[in-house]
């Protein structure tokens, strides 16, 4: 046994197979129990020796354990994992004395550990051949699996046929079937749209059922039930790749008829159009009644996708055709169209009824089909009233109400864990992920709770507990971060750079300085790397300095040991603090006889709550009378009661050339930008720490795309000015203009808490959410729409303003018009018409005046006339040009939805002509 343990020490892992060999059970036993002590042991070392011993220590365990549960829990732990070359053949070799039932118990156990990799899959093999027993079908081995056959597919210099991979696997035929049984798919499993591509999954997989080795019935069915279920989008059109590869017969359509018709009404588009296609063949073989028919038609009609829609009522119009008598049965149907968005869907569906009305027979039908198309707007009411023979009742109009979200409430933070065991738990957390750093939404906009607020009790409950329990806290972090690569490799150069810290890394910063794991020199060198220098540094790296700089002095602080709590741990969620609670604290640490920090004091600063009403004079007073020179601070601060940096009320531009003159510029990229400045503030670079004195300094904007930062590291930043919204947005308006004109993926995440914060919200704000309204991706405007409600359920959003700012962006070509009228239909479709037709009514005169109609000014003017029907046009302005527009020659989408909101306007009122903007209009509708 002692040489076993001699060897392990020495990190010879080659030799402990044998070693343990030539021991019996009972030796094994007791050697267990000393390499488990040294297990306990290594964590504490630095990684080097860590590393050296890792290996050996793993083999050892593993052969050493006589029952397979343990063997299977030693091999698969965290702590032993982290090795280069795979260990398995040694511990194969520890155990190739047991027997081949033990071997397959550990096989089987093994098998449904978590995050199993190709090399955990290769040992399984292994030791279900030795065992000649089955392999065990668990959805982790199958990863493990899919991993190994991804990894084969580029062996060598060139890249082999996956099909060939996977008819040589000896496993594939119990494996693959697995893949249409689990929750989510591997993320090695790749496909793409070529039809007659066979190198990759669903081709191969189509192949081997071509050639037996899979059971194409069996494959079949499994697509459908997995479409049936629904699920992610990238695995519902996997399957759908694999079934129309498969080509189902007609026997094998007809039947899963009632699945067809659920996967049309309620699958994602494409599963939804494959499953429309079936039931058209089923149609045209007579196999669907026309029951059926009507049935998943009133489904399929009520969808948004117009594609889907137009398809549905040209099946009907074919069965309509094919036999007349069914106009009882399939009009209704039709009918459902008349509520479609899509002007040119309701005009569809009205000639289809129109022209097979003669047929019905029932005088219910047709009174059925007349109260449906009262939903129609007033541009086809003629055509309506003279269908039904009279003038057709219009459905009653409620008084109109708009529906918003309800006013954000603010919520207290909460305080800092008590205890060692909470706090533990709470670090061990956030290190281990990033996922907390993400924003999610609420009901209130942006749900900050488990982002920055969580990162900031976590914080200060280090700063308390490392004062009272330092020894026990210590231990207990050292254990439950077993295996954190901080912990075994130190702290990496990304984790103390200011352009990619984030908050979970600024945990770790402070964890590893409470573990030692940081010498006295590199705290001073990476500190130093907290002030960013210079005036082309941007907002992400200054912002992130100022949390970076705060760690590195909590660090400190804990050091010391005198610290009660931090100052800058805020009131509410939003990162704000209550002016007469910092004096509290101020008071305490007066008490104490503790010098506040600078970083910790000078945050707090930024977040108190100014005022120049009743309560901030209290405050302030109450500040003065403490009699210290952080209290003085304090007071000057909350009576000042100015923005951390002024917004200028003119838009500005940076560019790499400027030309003098022009408030906007055309780059050499061929972009005009619209960006805002920012005034210097004296008192932030004079009383500041110099990780503050980028904030306080003039910013000119300077357009440039950073690529150091993601919205995972852009949480905290809200929480940095929790009351300087219009500040914030000016200094991150670069990265809304590129997520609207290059796609920054995750730029506008922080808008909706922007939108939540508070402070004063003008014309920066409007700015950043006219760009957010119109970036590239769906998730980031969704966010915009978010901060839009915001703003208007708290009565701050100045619509015209947007529109406007919406019209010069436009006229910019920084933003498309379809992502924007994407946008505020999503916004009107939770009830807020008369919010968004103010922001068209102004948007709309500038792009009804080019000659060169905009593409997706059809879909603007949609969204426009949909609202119009709902909420009316009283106190909406006549809008410039609609009239023009609407009584131009021909039938396109922008000239009938012209036609639609100007029938929703009184008759006989007059167009207004709105001041034109030219381009010396800035922010806000000002003149420069």
């Amino acid at each position: 046994m002692n040489e076993l343990l001699t060897a392990v020490r020495a990190g010879r892992h080659h030799e402990v197979p044998p070693l343990v060999l030539a021991l019996d059970r009972p030796g094994r036993r007791a050697a267990l129990a000393e390499l488990k002590e040294l297990r306990k042991e290594v964590r504490g070392w630095d990684w080097q020796r860590r590393d050296r011993i890792r290996k050996a220590l793993l083999v050892a365990g593993a052969g050493c354990h006589t029952g397979a549960a343990g063997c299977a829990s030693w091999i698969g732990g965290r702590d032993l994992r982290d090795w280069t070359r795979s260990p398995y053949p040694l511990i194969l070799a520890s155990l190739k004395d047991r027997d081949p039932e033990w071997l397959g118990d550990l096989a089987h156990r093994f098998a449904g550990r978590a995050a199993l990799s190709d090399a955990e899959y290769t040992f399984v093999g292994e030791l279900t051949r030795i065992a000649r027993v089955p392999l065990p079908v668990t959805d982790n081995l199958v990863v493990g699996w899919t991993e190994l056959v991804g990894a084969a597919r580029w062996r060598g210099r060139t890249r082999r046929p996956l099909t060939d991979i996977l008819r040589d696997d000896p496993h594939t035929a119990v494996l693959a079937p697995r893949l249409f049984e689990m929750p989510e798919l591997p993320p090695q499993i790749d496909f793409h749209d070529a039809a007659d591509s066979r190198d990759h999954w669903p081709g191969a997989l189509c192949a081997l059922a071509d050639d037996g080795l899979l059971d194409r019935p069996h494959l079949v069915e499994r697509c459908v039930s997995r479409l049936m279920r629904g699920g992610k989008s990238v695995d519902q059109r996997f399957f759908l790749a694999v079934l129309q590869r498969l080509e189902a017969t007609e026997e094998e359509e007809s039947r899963h008829l009632r699945d067809w018709t659920v996967m049309a009404a309620d699958g994602i588009g494409p599963v939804a159009a494959h499953a429309q296609q079936v039931l058209g063949r089923l149609d045209a073989r007579g196999e669907l009644s026309t029951r059926e028919l009507a049935e998943v038609s009133g489904a399929v009609l009520f969808r948004q996708e117009k594609k889907l829609v137009r398809a549905q009522l040209s099946l009907l119009g074919t069965a309509l055709r094919r036999d007349p008598s069914t106009a009882d049965a399939l009009l209704p149907a039709v009918a459902e169209a008349f509520g479609h968005e899509g002007i040119d869907v309701q005009e569809r569906a009205l000639k289809l009824v129109a022209r097979y009305l003669p047929g019905v027979s029932g005088t219910q039908v047709r009174e059925r089909l007349a109260s449906s198309a009262a939903q129609l707007g007033p541009l086809h009411r003629e055509t309506v009233a003279a269908l039904f023979g009279g003038p057709v009742e219009e459905e009653p109009q409620e008084a109109y109400e708009e529906f918003l979200p309800p006013v954000p409430v603010l919520r207290r933070h909460d305080p800092a864990p008590e205890t060692v065991a909470e706090l533990v738990e709470e670090v061990a957390a956030r290190v281990k992920s990033h996922a907390s750093e993400r924003w999610a939404p609420s009901s209130g906009g942006t749900d900050l709770s488990s982002g920055v607020t969580g990162f900031e009790r976590t914080l200060d409950g280090l700063v308390r507990l490392a004062r009272t329990h330092r020894e026990e806290l210590s231990e207990s972090l050292r254990e439950a971060l077993a295996g954190v690569y901080f912990v075994e490799h130190g702290l990496g150069p990304y984790m103390v750079d200011p352009r990619y810290i984030s908050t979970s890394h600024g945990i770790s910063v402070v964890v590893a300085s409470l573990l030692g794991l940081v010498s006295e020199r590199d705290r001073s060198a990476w500190r130093a790397k907290t002030v960013v220098p210079g005036a082309d540094a941007c907002a992400h790296a200054a912002l992130n300095g100022v949390l970076l700089d705060r760690v590195w002095e909590a660090a400190e602080a804990m050091a010391a040991g005198r610290v009660p709590f931090l100052l800058a741990t805020p009131t509410w969620h939003t990162g704000a603090i209550e002016a007469a609670e910092l004096v509290e604290r101020l008071r305490t640490y007066r008490e104490l006889g503790v010098r506040p920090g600078p970083t910790d004091f000078a945050q707090a600063l930024l977040r108190v709550h100014r005022s120049n009403g009743p309560e901030g004079a209290d405050a302030a007073a109450a500040a003065e009378a403490l009699g210290t020179g952080e209290g003085d601070r304090l007071a000057a601060w909350i009576r000042a009661d100015e923005p951390v940096a002024p917004v200028l009320r003119h838009p500005a531009t940076a560019v790499s050339r400027p030309s003098a003159g022009n408030w906007w510029q055309r780059t050499t990229t061929g972009v005009r930008q619209v960006l805002l400045a920012t005034r210097e503030r004296p008192v932030i670079q004079r009383e500041f720490p110099q990780a503050f004195h980028w904030l306080g300094q003039a910013q000119l904007p300077h357009a440039r795309e950073c690529y150091h930062w993601g919205p995972d590291r852009s949480s905290h930043w809200t929480a940095t000015l929790p009351g300087d919204p219009e500040t914030l947005a000016a200094w991150l308006m670069p990265d809304l203009l590129f997520a609207a004109d290059q796609g920054q993926r995750g730029a506008v995440g922080f808008l909706p808490a922007l939108a939540e914060s508070a402070g004063e919200v003008g014309g920066a704000m409007h700015l950043a959410l006219a760009y957010g309204l119109g970036a590239r991706h769906p998730e980031d405007r969704t966010a915009a729409v978010d901060a839009l409600l915001v703003l208007a359920t708290r009565g701050l959003l100045d619509g015209a303003s947007l529109g406007r700012e919406l019209a010069i962006l436009v006229d910019r070509d920084l933003v498309k018009v379809n992502r924007t009228a994407d946008a505020l239909g999503t916004a009107a479709a939770t009830g807020a018409y008369r919010t968004v037709l103010t922001v068209l009514a102004a948007m709309l005169p500038g792009l009804l005046a080019y000659e060169k109609t905009p593409r997706g000014l059809g879909d603007l003017l949609s969204v426009a006339a949909g609202c119009a029907e709902r909420c009316g046009t009283g106190g909406i302005p006549p809008i410039a040009g609609l009239a023009a527009t609407a009584g131009r020659k021909g039938a396109s989408q922008t000239v009938r939805q012209a036609a639609r909101l100007l029938a929703a306007f009184p008759a006989g009122v007059e167009e207004s002509t709105p001041d034109a903007l030219g381009p010396d209009q800035g922010a806000a509708g000002l003149k420069i």
